[in-house]
């Protein structure tokens, strides 16, 4: 019969914590990259011809104004936004840092514009289906950009 007891004693109270720290038995899922460096990153940048329609589609059917708005913030990255746009994609995906030259790109075109590039880039067919994932990281990656960019001594690479 004490054994009983204990148990049940046990159970609630275990059943208790769980519902008070639901976290306590849940791994951190934002500590994990979403797709992993090689193979997997490969089959997301990988175009095929419906995917590429699908892209053109998404992006005919976007308001004229909005779509010269995404070309005017990807004007102010600078020539080489396909790259730093591929990089900074890639570190939302994997925490792979991008460099700070492509930090200073990314603060330089300014939040507003950073958080309606990714908005566009993250509705991509090979993309979308981490959208619903990836508001979080977007943010972690404007943060760690902007506060590297504003640090002087800060020299990732």
């Amino acid at each position: 019969m004490e054994l009983k007891k204990l148990f049940m004693a046990f159970f609630i109270t275990t059943t208790v914590v769980t519902f008070v720290y639901p976290s306590f038995g849940q791994k951190n899922i934002d500590d994990e990259p979403l797709v992993n460096l090689g193979r997997d990153m490969d089959a997301v940048k990988a175009i095929s011809p419906a995917s590429q329609d699908y892209n053109l589609d998404l992006l005919e059917n976007l308001p004229t104004k909005y779509k010269m708005y995404i070309g005017t913030c990807m004007n102010t990255m600078e020539s080489d936004f396909r790259n730093c746009n591929a990089d900074v994609i890639e570190e939302i995906l994997t925490k792979k840092p991008v460099s700070r030259e492509c930090c200073m790109k990314v603060v330089k075109a300014g939040k507003k514009c950073y958080m309606e590039i990714r908005k566009v880039m993250f509705q991509f067919y090979q993309l979308k289906r981490f959208a619903s994932q990836v508001s979080f990281r977007t943010n972690e990656v404007w943060d760690r950009c902007s506060t590297e960019v504003e640090s002087p001594s800060s020299s990732h690479y």
